[in-house]
């Protein structure tokens, strides 16, 4: 979620959900509500680390998360710099 009040929140969260409901729940035909709180987790593990997004050129968020968080920290200053370096 980007934020209270955000107009784009929810967009964001009715995609994810119907992504589950339809290639998820409805696929698999959960007989009681307790079998289904027992899949959920495996089914957003799923959304986040299997299934291509096309808005994110066709990767996982997992995926999308990893190359962010490595450009990342491939940015970071090194520590043998003295800090003047870093502050300005």
């Amino acid at each position: 979620m980007t934020g209270k009040g955000r107009s784009n929140d929810n967009a964001y969260i009715e995609r994810l959900w119907r992504t589950l409901k339809y290639e998820g729940i409805y696929l698999h035909s959960y007989k009681t509500i307790k079998e289904l709180k027992k899949e959920l987790p495996n089914l957003i593990d799923w959304y986040n680390f299997e299934r291509p997004h096309s808005a994110l050129n066709y990767l996982t968020p997992g995926e999308k998360a990893d190359a962010f968080m490595d450009k990342l920290c491939y940015n970071l200053p090194t520590t043998t710099q003295p800090l003047q370096q870093l502050l300005f």
